[in-house]
Order: C-alpha cells, then sequence, then structure tokens
C-alpha cells in the first residue's frame, strides 16, 4: 500500500457475467462498508477497459468483487497480477480451478475429501436421452449462484430440455438428498456452518431474493457434523490453493450421519449482499460487516 494517510481502494463489480447484478449489489455494500471503516473507495464497473481505469485511479489495492466467469475465473486476477496490484480473495490458479466443477472434483478427490458421483456430457446428448438414473442435477461446469440448475427427478420419463443460454458442455451429477449447508473460511480459519432452508429447490431466486430462503447460523447440527463441515472447508480452501475467504457448500444427509456428508463446491469470492452468508459467519467470531471487508483489504496480496 501507499503512503497516503487513507489508502484507496477500487472495489470491482459487475463484469459481464451472468451474476453481474448479483456483483453490484455485492460490489455497493462492500464499498460503503470500507468507506465507513475509513478506506478512500472508487466503485468500478468492471468491463474491457479495466487496465486503462485501473492505471488512471492508481489504487493501493484491488477489492475484487466480481462473480462468475471473467471476474472469478482466474482472468481479472491474472489482469491485476500483470499490472502488480494487490488485490482480495484467491489467484489465478486456485480461482480457475475453483470455477472448473470437475477439476475442482479431482482436487476433492485428491485431498480426501467426499463428493457426489458426476460426469461432463454434451448438451445434446443430455437432452436426448437420461446420461444417469435419475434423479440428478445438470449444471455448467464453469458457473456459480445457480445459474442454469436443473434438477431432474426420480421419477422424470424424459431428459431435461436445456435453455439455449447453457454451455455446450454440462455437468451431470447425482443428486445428493439432505440438508444444505455451508462454511466460510477466511485465512487459515474456518468459521462457522450455516443451513439453508428454502420452500423448495436452492436456486438462483432462494439465493438472492429477500426472503427467498432462511440462513439458521449456527446450524444446529451433530457436534460430529459442525466439526467435519469446519475440518472439509478448510481442507478443500488449503487443497485448492485458496487464500483470503472462501465459502463450501454441502448436503448431508442425516439418516447417514457422517457417512452423508459430500462437499458441493468452493466459492473463492463469496457473494456480500444483504442475503449472503459469509458475513454472517463473520459475525459468529464477531466481526461486523466493516471490519470483514477491512480484512480482506489487509489480507490482499499479489504474485500469488
Amino acid at each position: 500500500m501507499s503512503s497516503r494517510t487513507s489508502p484507496k481502494v477500487a472495489v470491482l463489480m459487475g463484469g459481464p457475467s451472468a451474476e453481474r447484478e448479483v456483483s453490484l449489489s455485492s460490489g455497493r455494500e462492500c464499498a460503503a462498508a470500507l468507506r465507513d471503516v475509513g478506506f478512500e473507495v472508487i466503485e468500478v464497473d468492471a468491463g474491457p477497459d479495466l487496465p486503462m481505469r485501473l492505471s488512471e485511479i492508481a489504487p493501493d489495492v484491488v477489492f475484487n468483487g466480481l462473480h462468475g466467469r471473467w471476474g472469478e475465473d482466474g482472468c481479472v486476477q491474472g489482469i491485476l497480477e500483470w499490472m502488480g496490484l494487490p488485490y482480495t480473495h484467491s489467484g489465478v490458479l486456485a480461482s480457475s480451478l475453483a470455477m472448473d466443477k470437475e477439476r475442482t472434483k479431482n482436487v476433492y478427490r485428491a485431498a480426501g475429501l467426499p463428493v457426489a458421483e458426476s460426469v461432463l456430457a454434451d448438451k445434446d446428448a443430455v437432452m436426448a436421452d437420461h446420461v444417469m438414473t435419475p434423479p440428478y442435477v445438470v449444471k455448467p461446469y464453469n458457473e456459480g449462484s445457480s445459474v442454469g440448475v436443473y434438477l431432474v427427478d426420480a421419477n422424470a420419463n424424459t431428459p431435461p430440455k436445456l435453455s439455449d443460454e447453457m454451455p455446450q458442455t454440462v455437468m451431470v451429477e447425482a443428486f445428493l438428498p439432505g440438508r444444505e449447508l455451508t462454511c466460510t473460511v477466511m485465512g487459515d480459519r474456518a468459521l462457522g456452518v450455516t443451513e439453508i432452508l428454502t420452500d423448495g429447490w436452492y436456486d438462483y431466486e432462494a439465493k438472492y431474493a429477500a426472503g427467498g430462503s432462511r440462513h439458521v447460523c449456527p446450524a444446529e447440527l451433530p457436534d460430529e457434523i459442525t466439526a467435519a463441515c469446519l475440518d472439509y472447508a478448510l481442507r478443500a480452501h488449503q487443497a485448492l490453493g485458496c487464500r483470503g475467504v472462501t465459502r463450501t457448500d454441502f448436503r448431508w444427509d442425516e439418516g447417514k450421519g457422517l457417512d452423508g456428508l459430500f462437499l458441493l463446491e468452493t466459492n473463492t469470492q463469496p457473494g456480500m449482499t444483504p442475503t449472503s452468508l459469509s458475513p454472517e459467519h463473520a459475525e459468529l467470531i464477531g466481526m461486523s460487516f466493516g471490519e470483514f471487508c477491512k480484512w480482506m483489504v489487509e489480507d490482499a496480496s499479489c504474485n500469488r
């Protein structure tokens, strides 16, 4: 950081991905919180002119509030590395690994972490016939926030009709019954576990619409399951080579005990909206939202 009294932070938000609106909400929330704790903040709607914008702004730190492809998959991280700017969250390799759901699963397996059976398949093949015995889930292998996720139930007679927006290669994953859990990691510490309750499928609307889901934080779980979630989330963070803040999602079939707990994915740039989960986990350890954002700025680095 420079020697100026009030460090200048460029908060990246928006961007071109399917999660643009979520990113705009996250970015505004983080920008306001960082101003409240004393930083000079400039909000940047990230686009093709990002290198020029950042050269003009000359920030001390970049707070990466982008979500989805380009902003979360190593691309923007590479730009920031090239420009020599310290930035929040994970570096190029960890970001690209975690965005690719199949490669993430391979890393999980190598680390001894439990995952659901899955295959990568051609979109046309998935629409022509069941490529896996139902129930199963079809989703892009390199997007997040439940964008384009299809649940094919056990009684489905026909394969799913996928939207034109779905990529040509998709992930087909065995459906995991049970409770929806998530855990945030901050640096080398797992903070807490939340259970997410919805009236149906935990889709994009349930994640981001006010009242779309309810959070039980901390989750009411057996001590063994809470401990396992904390342990698995930290191990996933470390195995992927992440830094800063991540959030790992789980499904738990309570009838099977520890054998019913599986990792779904690790989010290298968790949402920071009013309905997001990681700020709740920070509150569990006594950190306000402003303090949480401040920690991320102070943890920012380059060349990782």
